[in-house]
């Protein structure tokens, strides 16, 4: 896991302001502050959405598939996984090694095959370093 104070930068250069990304989180994490530059700035999530992505109550209805998955841009908060694999969003879980995490799953509207992007809070909960390409395997709930 980065170390809390190591700074951050979107893929390509500071990430942009923009419209907030439809969720179906009814109450949202706010998105980070734009001097955000440290990894637990950008992350948002209270300790009541980490602990409820990381309740594994609810069993899978089917497994998606596996993906590779890079950071995506952590200016956008949410625990969430943008993946081909899916075509509207739903109510996912992402599993890398021997750890889950409830995730939303937002379609990324690439190919299948072409790789996913994960939320810097899941990749944390995940425990998957920062900088690698993991392969996930990806179920709905």
């Amino acid at each position: 896991m980065a170390p809390a104070t190591a700074p951050v930068t979107a893929p390509g250069g500071p990430a942009p302001t923009s419209a907030p990304v439809a969720t179906l989180d009814p109450t949202p994490p706010p998105p980070p502050p734009e001097a955000a530059v440290t990894v637990d700035e950008f992350d948002t999530t209270t300790d009541a959405d980490k602990a409820a992505a990381l309740e594994i109550t609810t069993p899978v209805s089917a497994t998606l598939g596996t993906t590779l998955v890079t950071l995506g841009s952590p200016a956008d908060p949410g625990i969430w996984l943008k993946t081909p694999l899916v075509t509207a969003l739903t109510h996912g879980r992402v599993t890398y090694r021997s750890n889950e995490a409830n995730v939303e799953l937002r379609p990324s509207g690439g190919a299948v095959g072409s790789g996913s992007e994960m939320s810097l809070p899941a990749m944390r909960l995940l425990d998957i370093p920062l900088t690698e390409i993991a392969e996930v395997t990806v179920s709905r709930r």
